[in-house]
């Protein structure tokens, strides 16, 4: 977070602050393109921030949520510049819907039963998409490093000319959502058929996130077409089973890399995740910086049976709908804790958007009471239960979720149900622990047990204890995880105001609005789903979950809403997928540029 106060650094240019005579009129497409962005593949968006603009009814402190000057990359000669103007050109457009329809043409759907690779044959059409992107992109093939990874991982090294400085890795996944056999027939176009229509292409997987694999190897052979030599290394990592949470490819790969750099050994990585959108009348690019917790609980319920001519005044299917209905009738309180990201996002919109609500601008709190409010008092915090009320997609950045997700119970019409289980599944809010869901679980469950005369096994430690007759069972289905750690969002590596050299958030920033202008805002932001960078944590303290990709001529954020994703008729925007390529080229030629380590 930005700890410098006073004026803003003389390196740091922020877009003029929006006249605060509007009305705070929230407006309904405002609603729709943050409420889009955030149910993108993967889950939310939106920011952190440490020192907080206002204080109900106060004057205004210093401005906190600085902007990075436009970075463009220095280094010019003939071949870049040809290379600049031939991704502008109507033949790259073309070269683009090529490489990104026959992407999409191959269907590396993955499925929650998929076996071992190797053993289970749906793995083997990623060999058919793996020879793709050798046919697609001969340079990229011919010039870096490809590594296997558990068969299908993939790995690419672009050896940097420098072996001091830490590398860039650029991560995607191969595989995509199954599509419904019984949706095929609602798609416009089929959805493996890569149909481009002059504007969108159309297909699973187009948007989620073949364009980000594509579109990074795209970078890289145009590149390698205009014979640049990187200085700093660059890793490219793509998963194949992010879709069923990445235990296959991204965790064999991230202990390659681990193995290979050591700890903290990356000086950033990026992943796909937040886009860009409008709200309240500004654009806002907002690289995820965080990621909620995640934890499956099963509730095991057992209970005599017998036959249903003679039943109980409540058998298990009935005492697990209480139980249910006790878990929902207890939703989590929302609340903003101090290593939330969400808060930026209202500090940026005070500062800069014209329709920023009135309410939420008078109840955010000055720095003093940043620093001050205890947890205790977050409970009857006024922002986050004001905040909540914009809609569950802001809701669900600062609280933790619960859903019953998969229930099942009886085995006959005529049987009482001996064993009835449920599932839910939880999102952890940043600043909590999966232990809180626990706990909250296990109360509701004694609370029940009482009423029933059950005994409870709550978390037991070995798989073979718990679901004893007239009882119920809590267990973590073994893929909890904690929130995230948050990546640091300063734009300079110290906090002197006359520090040169930007972060590798500062290099994101300033290579965004150099692309997309400096009208647009920049700001961290926050994912309520996880991507494969779970398993990265070590290898970087600088983890972003962002998409590039954006069109300016679309009014409601382009290609940073969801178009179709895990649904019928996901597309692609074409023009906001070559600005991605674009984003990505000149990102990697910054950070060569850059005096970071």
């Amino acid at each position: 977070m930005n700890e410098k106060q006073g004026l803003l650094p003389s390196a740091v240019s922020a877009p003029a602050p929006k006249s605060r005579s509007h009305s705070s009129y929230w407006t309904t497409l405002s609603k729709v393109a943050i409420a889009a962005l955030v149910l993108r593949a993967i889950g939310g968006v939106y920011l952190a921030f440490d020192e907080p603009l206002y204080g109900g009814g106060q004057e205004p402190l210093k401005a906190r949520c600085d902007q990075a000057e436009p970075l463009k990359p220095s280094l010019s000669n003939e071949h870049l510049d040809k290379m600049s103007s031939f991704i502008d050109s109507p033949e790259f457009l073309d070269v683009a819907v090529a490489n990104m329809a026959g992407a999409v043409k191959i269907p590396t759907e993955s499925y929650d039963d998929m076996g071992a690779v190797g053993e289970d044959p749906r793995w083997d059409v990623l060999f058919d998409f793996a020879d793709y992107l050798k046919k697609t992109f001969p340079l990229v093939h011919s010039k870096l490093s490809l590594e296997t990874v558990n068969t299908h991982g993939l790995l690419y090294t672009w050896k940097g000319s420098d072996a001091a400085l830490k590398p860039t890795v650029f991560m995607a996944h191969q595989d995509v959502v199954p599509v419904a056999k019984a949706t095929v027939g609602q798609w416009t176009h089929p959805p493996f058929s890569g149909h481009y229509d002059g504007k969108y292409l159309w297909g699973r997987g187009s948007n989620d996130c073949k364009n980000n694999l594509i579109g990074i190897l795209e970078s890289v052979e145009l590149l390698l077409q205009a014979n640049y030599e990187p200085k700093r290394t660059l890793v490219l990592s793509f998963g194949f089973d992010e879709e069923i949470s990445g235990f296959r490819g991204a965790r064999n790969l991230s202990a390659f890399l681990l193995d290979r750099y050591g700890k903290d050994g990356v000086a950033v990585i990026i992943d796909e995740g937040a886009g860009i959108a409008e709200a309240w009348g500004t654009n806002f690019a907002i690289p995820g910086v965080a990621e909620k917790g995640y934890i499956d609980v099963e509730v095991i319920l057992r209970m005599p049976g017998g036959h249903s001519s003679i039943p109980p005044l409540h058998n298990g299917i009935g005492v697990m709908a209480e139980l249910i209905t006790q878990i929902e009738a207890n939703p989590y309180e929302s609340r903003l804790y101090n290593e939330n990201p969400f808060l930026s996002l209202l500090q940026c919109g005070a500062e800069y958007s014209e329709d920023f609500p009135k309410k939420l601008r008078k109840l955010l709190p000055s720095h003093a009471a940043a620093n001050t409010c205890s947890k205790k008092h977050r409970k009857e915090d006024k922002l986050a239960l004001e905040a909540a009320k914009l809609g569950d997609a802001f809701k669900y950045l600062f609280t933790t979720s619960q859903a019953p997700d998969i229930i099942s119970g009886g085995v006959k019409s005529n049987a009482l149900p001996e064993r009835t289980v449920v599932l839910v599944n939880h999102r952890v809010n940043v600043g909590e622990q999966t232990s809180v869901v626990k706990d909250k679980l296990a109360k509701i469950a004694h609370g029940i047990a009482k009423k029933y005369k059950l005994d409870v096994h709550a978390f037991p430690s070995n798989s073979s204890e718990g679901e004893t007759p007239s009882s119920i069972t809590l267990r973590d289905t073994g893929k909890a995880l904690e929130p995230a750690p948050v990546t640091p969002t300063e734009l300079f590596t110290s906090a002197a105001s006359d520090s040169k050299t930007l972060t590798p958030y500062g290099i994101i920033a300033g290579t965004t609005r150099a692309l997309y202008g400096e009208s647009m805002v920049v700001a961290p932001g926050i994912m309520t789903g996880n991507t494969d960078t779970r398993f990265y944590w070590d290898l970087s303290r600088h983890i972003f979950r962002w998409g590039p990709q954006f069109d300016p001529s679309e009014n409601t954020g382009g290609s940073g809403l969801p178009e179709g994703i895990h649904t019928v008729n996901e597309r692609l925007n074409v023009r906001a997928h070559i600005n991605g390529v674009k984003w990505y080229s000149d990102f990697i030629r910054n950070m060569d540029e850059s005096t970071l380590p």
